[in-house]
């Protein structure tokens, strides 16, 4: 059987709300997503990112246009694909243990109690917090609220795992240590990833390509690869020549647009 050479194909989608006035947030996006590939989003803010996201996860039907996983039409709430937000102490249940709250995404299959014991402690594990089972969310540190989060969706099982902006309200060291963690279970997992941010240097950090959105309504300006080394490194890596002529790249990619758009 021919292997598909997408996991994830996004066509044409453009998407519209209607209220008191409509308003057009996607305009035209296109792109496809290898399987086990990590592809970061970025955009200004409320250009549309999060649409898009829920518009992936089938949570949002587009106006026109078409999302496929795996060649299948996505037509709503997608199983082979978990969304992990950025407030993740929402997301979260306030009355559930970590145990209990990773648990949770098991418990819409009908694994055997042993089966499902093993699991989440493998994912606990992973993102570690080990040692940390019995404790609720109001008990730990954002950062560690957002490991649950994480753990919680990696347990599911997913063949994609979207992630909007799921770092944006931490400070910047839990920031950059949660970015070595995602690529470490990225690499061991070999999961395929949409991770959308509204910061530059975050994207091109994580990424195996970088996809630029325009202002509302968007549209992809450019599909970056981003071919630095791995393992990689938040000192090496951000001061590589390489990685300072992508960013200022994407950064004029904005800017141009943004001066078109004022003189229009």
């Amino acid at each position: 059987m021919k292997e598909i050479p997408y996991i994830l194909s996004v066509q044409h989608i453009r998407k519209e709300y209607s209220g008191n006035e409509q308003t057009l947030a996607l305009e035209d996006v296109t792109f496809q997503v290898k399987r086990g590939e990590l592809v970061a989003i970025v955009g200004p803010s409320g250009c549309g990112k999060t649409t898009l996201l829920k518009t992936i996860a089938g949570l949002l039907t587009p106006t026109e246009g078409m999302v496929l996983i795996e060649n299948r039409k996505i037509e709503g709430p997608e199983k082979d694909i978990v969304l992990v937000f950025q407030e993740y102490n929402r997301s979260l249940l306030p009355w559930r243990t970590v145990l209990k709250n990773v648990e949770f995404a098991l418990e819409v299959n009908s694994y055997p109690s042993s089966e499902k014991k093993v699991k989440v402690e493998k994912y606990i594990e992973m993102v570690g917090l080990r040692g940390f089972e019995k404790y609720y969310p109001w008990q730990l540190s954002g950062g560690m609220q957002q490991r649950v989060a994480i753990a919680r969706a990696l347990a599911y099982g997913p063949k994609i795992l979207l992630m909007d902006e799921p770092f944006g309200s931490l400070d910047a060291r839990m920031r950059e240590e949660l970015e070595d963690e995602l690529l470490r279970l990225w690499e061991e997992l070999g999961i395929t990833i949409v991770f959308v941010t509204h910061d530059l240097d975050e994207a091109i950090y994580v990424c195996d390509r970088l996809l630029v959105l325009s202002e509302r309504p968007a549209i992809v300006l450019e599909d970056i690869p981003i071919n630095l080394k791995r393992p990689r490194n938040q000192l090496a890596t951000r001061s590589d020549p390489t990685f300072i002529e992508y960013r200022n790249k994407a950064y004029k990619l904005f800017k141009q647009k943004s001066l078109e758009n004022q003189k229009t």
